[in-house]
């Protein structure tokens, strides 16, 4: 698209959309430097202003709720690009209270698509995930599979996707949909398995595998992420849907295994519990769309890891809190 001079993040608070504003605000993206920069987040647990403190100034912040069409009909107007980054997104709290992901995921990303249209926004990017397909025994999905989610979170961010995908061909809305495996890096709230296994082990406290460990995930770090997000926002087509994929494979097992060594501790830290219900076995996307744009990961996994493990080490003052006060 032409020159962006105002964007929207919303969920920017959170663990990937903070650091995609930090990264905008600090000109880690040149094409679209010195863009004036909005972040719209209702600030649930998992939204933290903490995670936006290294951008201080670099924004204008909004305290709002993506389901509030009033706000939006306030917000929206003015922006070149909005990205949505706001969801609910942890799979055991959808299993045990759906309701919260329905309307956010749901709802807000269709009442953000339709503010968009009603504002005419060039440009909308719906974030979501890799889980909205299902499990994939073999093989990686394409753009073109079928959704097949199996748990709550996963249905609500189908339903979300594709109510932003049925505004770009009903109403000629520029909608571009990326879609990602397991994230990791800092500023992670630790619910999520890496900064959840971490801060127990810190702590001498043993972590919760589920079932057989089994269960397979490809691994990308946050800013590959969102690197590609960003790539999908400048170069990529409207309408479509888009794969970033990492390139590193793992079963729980071998993850946790990993975390164990690089914190100097055994198996006995494990704590083997009951399976989740309808634990998808395997996720893997085909990024080849991506790709064929530029796209590569460039953080090496261990590097990564190794990185992140250590930013948990060195930031308790981050971490404690969350814990001791869980919201």
């Amino acid at each position: 698209m032409g020159v962006v001079s105002r964007v929207l993040v919303t969920g920017g608070a959170g663990f990937i959309g903070s650091h995609y504003v930090r990264t905008l605000v600090a000109g880690g993206y040149p094409a679209w430097a010195g863009a004036a920069v909005t972040v719209l987040d209702k600030l649930t647990y998992s939204g933290n202003m903490d995670n936006l403190a290294p951008a201080e100034g670099g924004f204008r912040f909004v305290h709002g709720d993506i389901c509030d069409t009033e706000l939006l009909a306030e917000v929206v107007p003015g922006h070149d690009v909005v990205i949505n980054f706001a969801a609910e997104t942890h799979v055991d709290r959808s299993i045990a209270s759906s309701g919260a992901f329905a309307r956010t995921n749901v709802m807000g990303a269709h009442r953000l698509a339709l503010a968009c249209l009603d504002a005419d926004v060039p440009q909308f990017v719906q974030v979501s995930t890799d889980e909205v397909y299902g499990s994939v025994a073999e093989g990686s999905w394409r753009e073109d599979a079928p959704v097949s989610p199996n748990s709550p979170y996963a249905a609500a961010k189908a339903g979300g996707d594709l109510l932003a995908l049925a505004c770009a061909r009903t109403h000629g809305l520029d909608v571009r949909v990326t879609r990602c495996g397991n994230n990791y890096g800092p500023y992670q709230f630790p619910e999520k398995v890496i900064p959840l296994f971490v801060t127990r082990l810190l702590e001498r406290r043993r972590v919760p595998l589920y079932g057989d460990g089994m269960n397979t995930r490809d691994w990308i770090h946050v800013d590959d992420h969102c690197r590609g997000i960003q790539l999908v926002a400048e170069r990529g087509a409207a309408g479509e849907t888009y794969h970033i994929s990492g390139d590193t494979e793992l079963t729980n097992l071998s993850l946790t295994e990993r975390l164990l060594h690089a914190l100097g501790l055994g198996p006995e830290m494990i704590e083997w519990v009951a399976d989740r219900k309808g634990h998808d076995r395997r996720y893997s996307l085909n990024g080849d769309r991506l790709r064929a744009l530029g796209f590569r990961p460039m953080t090496d996994f261990d590097e990564g890891l190794e990185a992140t493990i250590r930013w948990y080490v060195d930031n308790p003052g981050w971490w404690k809190p969350l814990l001791a006060h869980p919201r």
